[in-house]
């Protein structure tokens, strides 16, 4: 009984000394966690500390680089003013007058050499080219060096292969300019066609990531953030799947008061819904899901603090800085292709920019998507399995009356309450009367885009006449013309009394199509010339019942001059040139004064015009002969 009892008392006294261990261990730990969480305590308050000096550091950083911006703007500024100056001394130092001046007072002792310099005085002197404000350059933190601008959006392949045949061909250069609306600065989220639809109607800022999309876009705040349905790149997983970094970005842009825009471009609506309900405004390019997109989004509350998106359509439409007629190097790939032979699917988008100007013709299978289709009809390129240039341009036309991207862009930029506007291309017309009254009108009249009429006639009621032949809200003045004025003379009159942006020039004793001025102002929309017309075009000779066409090669380009019955210019630059007091020839001795002051000129498409004449040899001999017969069935389209 006693045994019993010690071994019980010795149990209890190892169990006793066995919860003491375990004790004394479990305060070991209970100490070495507190410990540690002092440690990790003290760790993330030095971190605090750190994160605030990061942060401070941070906005000291963006405040120099603001400063440095300032700095090299104004430094560009000044650059800009002191080559302006330069040009206005050279200007006037070449003006002939001071030639004169200068002439007369070297050589006024010396009679031949005042006959000298009097014979070169009188010469026309090439006036150098105004400068031109040019972007500010931005640094670059990787390399130090500056970097191209538009660089990183150019075609690279220069080799297609067709039925194993490669050819070599000269890529289209994508321009980096100019801008519809520069008021305007956007950024945009955005895969390269999309990118490229975009980035001439305003300001663009692209690059930017979740990472440092503060610091880019700190450097000039957007009024309009737009976020394309991307499925690649940096936010591709963030827009399926809405996480910190867009939650974050759209969080920045509602503190600085600037619109946010979703755009579905393609898929099905539903991966995209959750990012989209982020956004202030929702638009598709598919007009087919705009039914799903109202259902989705009213299917869902907003987030406590956001109001539900409003839903609107952004199609994919042509943007004429890319999609236009200029040519490729070279001639045209003598053959038909298919959409697959045009396409393969390794091209980049700026590669497939080139495509569209390769062959003569694509011949596009039923089911083409539209937008696919006006791209192409809208680089010129006959659409079918045969070549036809008339029906190229009716379809060139058509998919430009169909919107551009800057109508699209103006509907939604209306629909987000933010300022629209943008250059108009109204034109004013100058025609002379040449006797009969009826004919000049008639040419007029069906004009598009014309806002203002100059005629110069001596009809009885010819004011009367051209109100009542005009549309309606096109300004009509009528002046009498003076028969002791030269045909300069009296343009210049007229041109005093323009108001359009475009001043066009139209010959009474010629012939225009109906969507003459309109075919020729879309020139505007991609060329940077400052006057357009047409060298290339047809004539028909009535002594020999003959049609010829004139420079077919000159379509499209850049060139020496345009005939002057074609002119269609800026009214400033037309204003600041004047028109040659002379009446034969006018047209030629203003192009000669255009080449001398280094005005572009650009040659527009042959249609819609026919210069009529009863003779003339020289028209004769230097054009291409068409048929025997009326210009009608080849120049009107």
């Amino acid at each position: 009984m006693a045994g019993d009892q010690l071994e019980s008392t010795r149990q209890a006294l190892r169990e006793a000394v066995a919860h003491a261990e375990r004790a004394s261990e479990l305060a070991r730990l209970l100490d070495a966690a507190q410990a540690r969480i002092a440690e990790a305590e003290r760790a993330a308050e030095e971190l605090r500390g750190v994160q605030e000096r990061l942060d401070e550091t941070e906005e000291r950083l963006r405040a120099a680089n603001a400063a440095e911006e300032k700095l090299r703007k104004d430094l560009a500024e000044q650059r800009y003013q002191a080559d302006v100056a330069k040009w206005k001394l050279s200007s006037v130092q070449l003006a002939r007058w001071s030639r004169l001046g200068d002439a007369i007072k070297t050589g006024k002792s010396n009679p031949v050499r005042l006959a000298r310099g009097l014979r070169g005085a009188a010469k026309p002197a090439k006036r150098p080219t105004a400068p031109k404000r040019q972007p500010v350059p931005r640094k670059n933190a990787g390399n130090g060096q500056q970097p191209v601008p538009g660089a990183s959006f150019q075609a690279t392949s220069s080799v297609r292969t067709v039925g194993g045949r490669s050819v070599k061909l000269k890529p289209y250069r994508v321009p980096t300019g100019p801008n519809t609306r520069p008021h305007l600065t956007a950024a945009v989220i955005a895969e390269p066609h999309a990118e490229a639809l975009l980035r001439y109607e305003w300001r663009q800022t692209t690059g930017f990531t979740p990472r440092d999309f503060s610091r880019v876009l700190a450097a000039e705040v957007p009024h309009l953030l737009v976020v394309e349905s991307v499925t690649e790149g940096p936010w591709a997983e963030e827009v399926r799947r809405p996480g910190q970094g867009l939650r974050a970005l759209l969080s920045w842009c509602a503190e600085r008061g600037i619109r946010t825009v979703f755009w579905h471009t393609g898929g099905e609506v539903e991966p995209f819904t959750a990012a989209a309900r982020l956004f202030e405004h929702v638009v598709t390019a598919l007009p087919k899901s705009v039914g799903p997109w109202g259902t989705a989004l009213a299917s869902h509350d907003p987030e406590p603090g956001r109001r539900a998106p409003s839903l609107g359509l952004l199609p994919f439409a042509i943007q004429p800085r890319v999609h236009n007629p200029l040519p490729l190097v070279g001639d045209r790939f003598e053959r038909v292709l298919t959409l697959k032979e045009l396409l393969p699917e390794h091209l980049s988008y700026p590669d497939v920019l080139t495509s569209y100007r390769w062959p003569v013709a694509v011949d596009c299978p039923p089911g083409t998507e539209p937008w696919r289709m006006a791209e192409i009809a809208a680089c010129g390129t006959p659409i079918g399995t045969e070549p036809d240039q008339a029906r190229a341009h009716v379809a060139l036309r058509q998919a430009y009356a169909s919107g551009t991207m800057s109508d699209k862009v103006d509907d939604l930029l209306d629909a987000i309450g933010l300022p629209s506007g943008r250059a108009t291309l109204n034109i004013s017309v100058i025609m002379i009367d040449r006797g009969d009254l009826d004919h000049t009108l008639a040419q007029v009249a069906p004009q598009k885009g014309v806002v203002q009429l100059v005629l110069l006639s001596d009809a009885p009621g010819a004011a009367e006449r051209a109100r009542q032949a005009m549309p309606g809200g096109v300004d009509v003045v009528v002046r009498r013309s003076d028969p002791d004025v030269t045909t300069g003379g009296l343009l210049n009159r007229a041109l005093d009394l323009c108001h359009g942006d475009l001043v066009a020039v139209m010959d009474a004793r010629d012939q225009y199509g109906e969507h003459y001025l309109n075919d020729l102002r879309r020139a505007f929309l991609f060329c940077t010339a400052d006057i357009v017309g047409k060298a290339a075009h047809f004539a028909h000779l009535r002594d020999v019942a003959a049609t010829v066409l004139r420079q077919p090669q000159a379509e499209y380009s850049y060139v020496p001059d345009v005939a002057g019955a074609t002119l269609l210019a800026r009214r400033t630059v037309l204003r600041g040139i004047g028109f040659p007091d002379v009446s034969d020839g006018w047209g030629d001795v203003l192009m000669r004064q255009c080449r001398a002051d280094g005005i572009k000129v650009f040659s527009a498409d042959r249609f819609n015009y026919v210069c009529l004449r009863d003779r003339d040899r020289w028209l004769l001999g230097s054009a291409q002969l068409v048929d025997y017969g009326p210009a009608d069935p080849y120049a009107f389209v």
